[in-house]
């Protein structure tokens, strides 16, 4: 039998979006949207963390 062998790695990146209806007006999309509606973006962090597992 081999040796198992792990390779981790964990990386972290920022993404934003924007919640907007052309067919909503500008107060029905604040609305219903709230800070998603933002004009220059709504943004989140997020952490990926992934560990791959073999025979050495």
């Amino acid at each position: 039998m081999g040796h198992i062998a792990y390779l981790r790695r964990k990386e972290t990146f920022s993404a934003a979006h924007r919640l907007h209806s052309p067919h909503l007006t500008e107060e029905e999309n604040k609305e219903l949207y709230g800070k998603c509606n933002n004009p220059n973006g709504h943004g989140h962090n997020y952490t990926v963390e992934i560990t791959i597992r073999g025979e050495a």
